[in-house]
């Protein structure tokens, strides 16, 4: 996505996706002032790796200072973004859910490893790295930074956050929340701009890069990052296949995909995207996934039972129906929505469509919006034949009451992730990413954590005196 910048190239706007009303402008933060956010960064480190009981309180602490402050931050990301309130709140809450399972066991999943070799002593040791630069986006604007800050901070690794253009506030917000927690001085930070300084993050003193967003920008990140020999971590989406075997419980399914495609308006990474289907039960799944999206309410997203609240901006909704449009002209079907809804704000009704064909390009593309493309599959074979005909291997659910064809599938998914019955979703406790164009490395659980730390072999030879500690 464009960022909106204002007539002054030094300068961008928030604008509320609901109402096309502006939220707010900022001033973009010069070179000079984002390598001094560095360098205050550098120097919080050198303090922040050495006591990991403070760590942990801390990290205690922001998770209740997420909770105290639910409200604020979940509305200010749905007048940022246009997320349903109920969707912002539970966003929040699973924050601090991550911090706290850091708090808990980060310590654990860190701890040194002893191993037998040659040396009297053998020790692997993972300690952090330094300065992380962290480049975000707008659709889960909090979980998206601090599903890679809680372990990162655990473990002694300090942050500068560049969050979207879109969703600048809720950076603000998330910086503000940690000084006021009681954060030492830089070990946290937010830059305020757009697309325009991240080059210069990059650039500048730190240690890695952590990105998620597009496959073209997420290219030129680790471009920039490697050719500086900097450890760099890539999550680029997806179009993630749904698929439901002659064998699923069609009343579960169809639940499931509700759910997977139209959380958060669509846009998420690891939605439900492709619908693959065996023809055996293609007209009942049909009609009952039709039946449910129809009950769907798109409203003010500020509303306790609105469901889908507004895409993020215009080129967002003009990409959607752009989509949608070249799909019909391909030969798919509109089964409901389809269209724009109102005259004001980036409102698209829950579209499904059938008569999908797995070359057309709604069927190849990412699609960031509430578009459920369905294709029909004569079997299990050609169903895992059509998921992993995709440039893209983030996540797959796959819906089966036979546990040995379970075991078979979620097998031959090129994905990083799967779920079986159930729909894909992130979890501290479980390794995120994907392969393919969905990118490399791990965020999340142990994986995650040793991604940003030096795994350093310590060998001690000879014997070596010891001596008696006196207290």
């Amino acid at each position: 996505m464009k960022d909106s910048i204002t007539d002054s190239a030094m300068e961008f706007k928030t604008i509320n996706p609901a109402t096309e009303d502006v939220i707010s402008q900022y001033q973009i933060m010069t070179k000079d002032q984002i390598n001094d956010k560095v360098k205050k960064s550098k120097i919080a480190f050198q303090e922040w790796k050495k006591d990991t009981n403070k760590r942990i309180d801390f990290l205690h602490a922001f998770a209740n200072k997420l909770r105290k402050d639910k409200e604020k931050l979940a509305r200010t990301a749905t007048n940022e973004m246009g997320k349903a309130i109920k969707e912002a709140r539970s966003e929040v809450e699973k924050c601090a859910w991550v911090m706290e399972y850091y708090a808990d066991n980060g310590q654990i999943l860190s701890t040194d490893e002893i191993i037998n070799t040659d040396a009297r002593k053998t020790v692997i040791k993972f300690q952090p790295i330094g300065v992380i630069g962290s480049i975000m986006p707008w659709n889960f604007p909090y979980w998206q930074a601090l599903r890679f800050a809680a372990p990162s901070l655990m473990v002694g690794n300090t942050i500068v956050l560049k969050p979207s253009s879109a969703t600048m506030q809720c950076g603000i917000e998330m910086e503000n929340a940690f000084n006021n927690t009681g954060f030492p001085e830089g070990v946290f930070q937010t830059l305020i701009g757009n697309s325009s300084i991240a080059e210069s993050l990059i650039d500048s003193d730190i240690n890695a890069v952590t990105f998620t967003g597009s496959v073209p920008i997420g290219a030129k990140v680790a471009q920039r990052a490697t050719s500086q020999v900097k450890k760099t971590v890539l999550e680029l989406g997806g179009s993630d296949p749904f698929i439901v075997c002659g064998d699923a419980n069609i009343e579960k399914a169809s639940d499931g995909a509700i759910k997977g495609r139209f959380i958060n308006c669509g846009q998420s990474c690891i939605a439900s995207k492709r619908f693959i289907v065996v023809k055996d039960i293609a007209n009942e799944f049909i009609e009952k996934f039709v039946q449910k999206t129809e009950k769907l309410r798109v409203d003010d997203p500020l509303l306790d039972d609105t469901d889908l609240g507004p895409l993020v901006n215009s080129s967002g909704l003009k990409k959607i129906d752009s989509q949608v449009k070249a799909s019909i002209k391909e030969g798919a079907e509109v089964l409901t929505g389809g269209k724009q809804v109102g005259k004001k704000g980036y409102f698209y009704r829950p579209t499904v469509l059938k008569n999908v064909k797995p070359k057309m390009s709604i069927a190849q593309e990412e699609v960031f919006g509430p578009v459920a493309p369905i294709i029909i599959a004569s079997d299990d074979v050609e169903a895992i034949r059509i998921a992993n005909d995709s440039e893209y291997g983030l996540g797959a659910s796959i819906w089966t009451q036979d546990l040995d064809k379970a075991e078979r599938l979620s097998g031959a998914i090129e994905s990083g992730i799967v779920s079986v019955n159930n729909v894909v979703a992130s979890d501290p406790r479980v390794p995120f990413g994907g392969v393919k164009k969905s990118g490399f490395g791990r965020e999340l659980s142990r994986y995650g954590m040793l991604e940003f730390v030096n795994i350093k072999s310590v060998r001690f030879y000879d014997q070596l005196i010891h001596n008696h500690h006196v207290e």
